[in-house]
C-alpha cells in the first residue's frame, strides 16, 4: 500500500517539476479536474474513507459528501484503509462500518469524519509549522508536529503520520494519514474497552483469549494499567503447541499446577507495564510483567521485531490497537521466556526415543539392546551426541555379509560377539557435540566413541568414510533430539578393528575359495602343522597353486600319484610339506605392487623364488619353471595370497 502511495506522490512531483519548465513548446500545466470526494473515490487506499462518508450520509442530518464536493476550499486529513481497520479493532462492538447502524452511531461517525476536515483553507504541508493548532470542522483542534515527518495529534495518545502529502483537488488539498483521528468527544462517547475487550473482539486472538482466562489473568488485564500487550495470533499458539509435541494438542493439556503457572508466565512475558505505541519503539531491552525477564526490540532493516529467549524473532503484524488501559500490538509468534524454552527442551525426545519411534531404525534399537553394553542408557543421558544411524536395510546387508552364522541380531550371543557388536555401534557415536550436517566440512576427521576416526566426504552429498572401501551416504540429516542429533545412513560403519576381526585368515580364505580346495587338502595331507601355522598372526605371503596346478603336478609325477591321498608315507608327506613350505614367505605380506623384477624371495623352506615381471607377474622355482600369478593380492587378516597356475618345485637334492 505504501509503495502505491509513494509512487503516486512521485508522479505528482515529476508532473509538478516538468510543468515548471519555461520551454515555450511545453503545454501549460493542467489543473486537477477532480474534487476532494472524487479524488478519494479514485484512490484505492481511501476506499474505507469514502465508504465512511457514505455511511454517515445515510442519516438525514448529514451531507458530508455534498459539502466536500462543494466550492471549499478544504484541507482533508484522509485516513487509509489500514487506519480504519485498526480503529475497528480497537472499538468494542465495532468490527466494520456496518456496525454504525443507529442514528446516534452515524452521528458519531460524522463527528469523527468532520474532525479530519479544515474548512476555509487549502493548507499545503509546506505551510504547516511545528506546534501549530488547527481547528477542524468538528470544532475540536488537532496539533501539528514536525519531527522527521509531519504528524497530527488528536485527543488520543497516538499521533497520525502523513504518508502522502499535498494531493491537490479542485476544491482543496488532501493529506493521506495512517491513523483515524479521534476528538475527545468521540473518545468519551465510545469508551474504549480494556485490553481484554480488545482480545475478545478479535477473531484472530481466540486462543490468546482462552489462555488469559485459563491463566487467571483477566482481572489483571482489565485493571487500570497502562499496559502494552504483544498479542500472539491463533496461528502462533498452534505453532507453540506443535513444538511441545503430542502431549500438548490444546490449552486443555495445560492441566497441572506447574503447567498452568508456566502458561501464566508465558502470557506475562507478553505484557510491558507501560503504554508503548509503535512510534515509541526503539531498539533495546524492555522489561516485562514477568519478573526478571526482558524482551528485546530489534531493528531489522528499519522494521522492528521482538526477540525472546529462543532463536526465533516475532514479527509485528498490526500496531496501536488502542484500549482504555493501554495498547496492543499483534505478533506472529508466542514469545518464550527462558523457563519456557527449557520446558520445551525437556519435552523433546532423546536420541533413543527418536530411534524407537522410527520404524526404519528398529534394527539399530535391537542392536543397542543385544550388545548389552549400556549404550541405551548412555544415549539417554544429557549428551550432547551425534549419531550416524544405519537403516534396517543397512543392518540386513551387514548380516548377509557376515555369512550364514549371522542371520539376525540374536546370533550375536557370545560375550565376544556382543563386544564386537558394541564396538561397531560405538563407532557410530560422536560424544560431546551435536554436529548438524551444515557443521561438517570435506575431509574432516571425527573421533568416535569407539576410539577410531570417521572421515567426512562432501562430494555430491554427505558421505561418511569408515575403514572399508565403501562410504555410507547420509539419507536423512539433522534429526534433532533433546540430547543431540541423528543422521540416518545407508550402511553400517566398520572400524579397522572390526574389519580386521571379520577378515578371514589365510587358511579360512583358502577353505572359502573353491579353486584352492586341493591346496587345502594338501595342507591337511602333509600333516606338518602348516594349517596351524597359516592360522597364526603372521604376516605371511602365500603363492597358492590352483586346483588345475595340482592336477598338472599329479600328471607330471606319473601314475603312482593320482590324488593327494597317494602321499601316504612319511617320506612322501615330508616331500609334500617341503613343496608347500616353498610357497610360503614368512614375516611379510607382500603385495604384487611390492615385487620387483629379478627379486629373490626366501621361502619358509629356506630356498629362494625368483620374481619375473616380463609380460605379467611370474614366480620362478628352482628349475626355472614359471608359475603365473592369475589372481593377485587376495588380502587376509594375517597376510596376502597370490593364486598361481603351477605348483612350484624346490631343489630336492
Amino acid at each position: 500500500m505504501k509503495t502505491k502511495i509513494y509512487f503516486s506522490a512521485l508522479i505528482l512531483f515529476l508532473f509538478a517539476f516538468t510543468s515548471c519548465n519555461d520551454d515555450d513548446d511545453t503545454p501549460p500545466q493542467m489543473e486537477s479536474q477532480l474534487n476532494i470526494v472524487e479524488t478519494a473515490s479514485k484512490t484505492d487506499v481511501l476506499s474505507s474513507l469514502v465508504a465512511s462518508l457514505a455511511k454517515s450520509d445515510e442519516s438525514p442530518n448529514s451531507d458530508l459528501i455534498g459539502a466536500l464536493s462543494g466550492t471549499g476550499p478544504f484541507t482533508v486529513f484522509a485516513p487509509t484503509n489500514d487506519a480504519f481497520t485498526a480503529l475497528f479493532a480497537s472499538l468494542d462492538g465495532y468490527s466494520s462500518l456496518d456496525d454504525f447502524d443507529t442514528e446516534e452511531e452515524k452521528a458519531l461517525l460524522a463527528t469523527i469524519l468532520k474532525y479530519h476536515v479544515v474548512a476555509g483553507a487549502a493548507v499545503a504541508s509546506g505551510d504547516l509549522t511545528d506546534g501549530q493548532v488547527i481547528t477542524t470542522l468538528s470544532g475540536e483542534d488537532v496539533t501539528v508536529t514536525l519531527n522527521n515527518g509531519v504528524f497530527f495529534s488528536d485527543a488520543s495518545e497516538a499521533d497520525a503520520q502523513v504518508v502522502t502529502a499535498d494531493v491537490d483537488a479542485t476544491n482543496g488539498i488532501v493529506h493521506v494519514i495512517n491513523k483515524v483521528l479521534l476528538p475527545q468527544t468521540v473518545i468519551d462517547a465510545i469508551n474504549l474497552g480494556t485490553l481484554v475487550d480488545v482480545v475478545v473482539a478479535s477473531d484472530a486472538l481466540t486462543v490468546l483469549e482462552a489462555a488469559v482466562i485459563k491463566a487467571g489473568l483477566v482481572d489483571t488485564l482489565n485493571s487500570d494499567g497502562p499496559f502494552t500487550v504483544f498479542a500472539p495470533t491463533d496461528t502462533a499458539f498452534l505453532a507453540l503447541l506443535d513444538m511441545l509435541g503430542d502431549d500438548y494438542t490444546s490449552l486443555d493439556d495445560f492441566d497441572t499446577e506447574d503447567e498452568i503457572q508456566l502458561l501464566k508466565d508465558i502470557l506475562l512475558y507478553h505484557v510491558v507495564p507501560a503504554k508503548v505505541l509503535s512510534t515509541d519503539l526503539a531498539a533495546g531491552e524492555v522489561g516485562t510483567a514477568l519478573a526478571d525477564n526482558t524482551i528485546e526490540v530489534v531493528d531489522n532493516d528499519g522494521t522492528f521485531v521482538i526477540s525472546d529467549a529462543s532463536d526465533i524473532n516475532a514479527n509485528i503484524s498490526a500496531v496501536d490497537i488502542m484500549a482504555s488501559n493501554g495498547v496492543a500490538h499483534v505478533i506472529d509468534k508466542v514469545l518464550l521466556p527462558q523457563a519456557a524454552v527449557d520446558f520445551i527442551a525437556d519435552q523433546q525426545p532423546t536420541i533413543v526415543d527418536l530411534a524407537v519411534a522410527t520404524n526404519d531404525l528398529s534394527l539399530l534399537v535391537g542392536a543397542l539392546q543385544q550388545a548389552d553394553a549400556g549404550l541405551v542408557e548412555l544415549l539417554g543421558t544429557d549428551g550432547p551426541f551425534t549419531v550416524f544411524a544405519p537403516t534396517n536395510a543397512a543392518f540386513a546387508a551387514l548380516l548377509e555379509e557376515l555369512g550364514d552364522d549371522y542371520n539376525e541380531l540374536s546370533d550375536f550371543d557370545t560375550e565376544d560377539e556382543k563386544e564386537m557388536l558394541a564396538t561397531i555401534l560405538k563407532y557410530h557415536v560422536v560424544a560431546g557435540t551435536a554436529a548438524l550436517s551444515t557443521d561438517l566440512s570435506n575431509g574432516q576427521m571425527i573421533a568416535t566413541a569407539q576410539g577410531e576416526d570417521i572421515t567426512i566426504n562432501l562430494t555430491d552429498g554427505v558421505f561418511i568414510q569408515d575403514a572399508t572401501d565403501t562410504d555410507a551416504a547420509v539419507a536423512t540429516a539433522d534429526i534433532e533430539a533433546k540430547n543431540g542429533v541423528i543422521h540416518i545412513i545407508d550402511k553400517v560403519l566398520l572400524p579397522q578393528a572390526i574389519v580386521d576381526a571379520l577378515q578371514p585368515n589365510i587358511v579360512e580364505l583358502a577353505i572359502a575359495t573353491d579353486d584352492l580346495s586341493l591346496l587345502v587338502g594338501a595342507l591337511q595331507q602333509a600333516d606338518a602343522g602348516l594349517v596351524e601355522l597359516l592360522g597364526m598372526e603372521g604376516p605371511f605371503t602365500v603363492f597358492a597353486p590352483s586346483n588345475a596346478a595340482f592336477e598338472a603336478l599329479f600328471e607330471d609325477l606319473g601314475p603312482d600319484y593320482t590324488t593327494l591321498a597317494d602321499f601316504d608315507t612319511d617320506e612322501e608327506k615330508a616331500l609334500l610339506a617341503d613343496i608347500l613350505k616353498y610357497h610360503v614367505v614368512s614375516g611379510a605380506a607382500v603385495l604384487s605392487t611390492d615385487l620387483t623384477d629379478g627379486q629373490l624371495i626366501t621361502t619358509a623352506l629356506g630356498q629362494d623364488l625368483t620374481v619375473n615381471l616380463t609380460g605379467g607377474v611370474f614366480i620362478a622355482d628352482a628349475g626355472d619353471n614359471n608359475g603365473e600369478v592369475i589372481t593377485a593380492d587376495v588380502e587376509a587378516s594375517n597376510g596376502v595370497v597370490h593364486i598361481i597356475n603351477k605348483v612350484l618345485f624346490p631343489d630336492t637334492h
